[in-house]
């Protein structure tokens, strides 16, 4: 049986979840450059829908805001 680490997890756990988050890191990355691309496209366009291009321009943000949230999830705490 393994025992637990000081944060409750079993070893080899936290690299999974890692793993995991850098693999969820990437999605958004490619989704957010994408978003980037549909965002310059359209833009171009004369007569485009204003609405649509602020929506895509709001989930960019959050996108970006989430990837952040996951990278600072990845660097440890650092002791006082």
């Amino acid at each position: 049986m393994q025992s637990a680490d000081e944060g409750g997890n079993l070893p080899g756990e936290d690299d999974e979840l890692g793993e995991e988050i850098r693999r969820r890191i990437t999605e958004l990355q490619i989704e957010h450059r994408d978003l980037d691309q549909a965002i310059a496209q359209l833009g171009q366009r004369t007569g485009c829908d204003e609405l649509q291009l602020r929506r895509l321009k709001k989930r960019k943000l959050l996108i970006k805001d989430a990837i952040m949230r996951l990278e600072m999830g990845l660097v440890p705490d650092i002791p006082a």
